[in-house]
This record gives structure tokens, sequence and C-alpha cells, in this order.
């Protein structure tokens, strides 16, 4: 099982991108989705989550900018990305919990990441 985030390039602030990552492989369900970022120096931080029941979570520094969504028949989390400015620099690694076997009592997710795509805002 994997992710493949893409969507990722150079944009002026006050621009937008939108970013996708597609789960592939042999799955039997999946729960959370996220987007994390990481800026040079800094930790990984969460950017926004969604649930399998569609609730959503955003960090306070992009609310009101950023929305997540998901599309369930195709694997796929989203993250639109509207009026970004040069703080939002930083490689976005997307996140799920991904169910790898059929249900049994005990089962979990295993947690799943993608490899980052960069996004770069600069003028």
């Amino acid at each position: 099982v994997q992710l493949q985030a893409s969507g990722g390039g150079l944009v002026q602030p006050g621009g937008s991108l939108r970013l996708s990552c597609v789960a592939s492989g042999r799955m039997f369900g999946i729960n959370d989705m996220g987007w994390y970022r990481q800026a040079p120096g800094k930790q990984r931080e969460l950017v926004a989550l969604i649930t399998n029941d569609g609730l959503t979570n955003y960090a306070d520094s992009v609310k009101g900018r950023f929305t997540i969504s998901r599309d369930d028949a195709k694997f796929t989390v989203y993250l639109q990305m509207n009026s970004l400015k040069p703080e939002d620099t930083a490689s976005y690694y997307c996140h799920a919990q991904i169910f790898t076997s059929q249900w049994y009592p005990g089962r979990s997710a295993e947690d799943i990441w993608g490899r980052g795509t960069l996004v770069t805002v600069s003028s």
C-alpha cells in the first residue's frame, strides 16, 4: 500500500494550488486522511485532517484558506490551498490510516505516509 502525492510547485503570494494524494494497493478501508508539512529547519506539523465521516480539523495558520476533502471512490484526499503566503512554503506530506487486512478482532489501521511534494510561495 502506498500514497502518491502530486500538485506541488511554485506559486506567487496570494495564489492557489491543489494537492492530491492517491492511495493504491491492497486495502480494506481507510480511516483518517490528512496533510502535514515540514519547512526547512522545522518539525513536521499537521495542516489538515479529515475523518472517514467527513469531519475536518485545520491548523490555526491555515483556517479559512485551506480546504481538505476526500473522494473515497477514488481513494484520494485533496488539499485546496488559497491565499498562499510565503510562510506556507514547505514539503507537504499526505498521511492515511489504512486497513491492510480483512477485519478480525483487534485489527488496527496502519499509518501510511506519502513522499513529500514541495510547495514554494515566492514572488
